[in-house]
């Protein structure tokens, strides 16, 4: 292989990761974005009782109907902390990223861990909300929205530190736009299945 060739390489890895901490920053920040209102709606909630809040839509598609429940505490504390730390620190590693910052070899082994706990958590979340609260949070809605991009492409690019040979790291990263598209759409069709025309009413 010769000079030219590894130079074309390295400076190939050297954009994706720069394209990967860029998306980090907007999916991190939107997502950090909604943690924080939700929060604010929270404490809102706590000062005046049984007031409605803004992003309360409907019966069915409502903050207050969930940030009250134990579900939205799952740990002893608001889990909108937890997406304010994770985040958080989502949209730093984003930043360093895109600055073009090598991660140490063990951060991605941290990153790993992160999304899967992350989208994880979030799944149960949706399972609780859409059949045992039976009401959808719609800033929630948007952590979920944001949680599986985040997930699939992060560890697509795990992948291809741990084994970049792989036919699984192949899969994920030249697949991930589908990966996405059809897991946002199995997630929209339990919802319609669920809710159907009464998510307005």
């Amino acid at each position: 292989m010769t000079d030219t060739t590894v130079g074309d390489q390295r400076l190939a890895a050297e954009t994706d990761l720069r394209g990967l901490g860029i998306f980090w920053i907007v999916a991190g920040t939107i997502a950090l974005a909604s943690s924080l209102i939700l929060t604010v709606e929270k404490i809102h909630l706590l000062e005046h009782p049984g007031e409605d809040l803004n992003c309360d839509i409907s019966a069915f598609v409502s903050c207050g109907g969930v940030v009250n429940q134990w579900q939205a505490s799952a740990f002893g504390f608001p889990n909108t902390l937890m997406g304010i730390v994770g985040f958080t620190i989502v949209v730093t590693l984003g930043v360093l990223l895109a600055a073009g910052v090598a991660l140490p070899r063990w951060c991605w082994a941290g990153v790993a861990a992160g999304v899967t706990f992350g989208i994880g958590f979030v799944t149960w979340l949706q399972s609780q909300s859409m059949y045992v609260i039976e009401v959808l949070c719609p800033y929630c809605m948007v952590v979920w929205t944001m949680m599986i991009p985040l997930f699939v492409v992060s560890i697509g690019q795990v992948l291809r530190v741990y084994a970049p040979a792989a036919a699984l790291t192949r899969v994920v990263t030249e697949w991930r736009v589908l990966i996405i598209s059809l897991w946002y759409l199995a997630v929209a069709s339990l919802i319609w299945f669920q809710f159907g025309e009464t998510l307005w009413a």
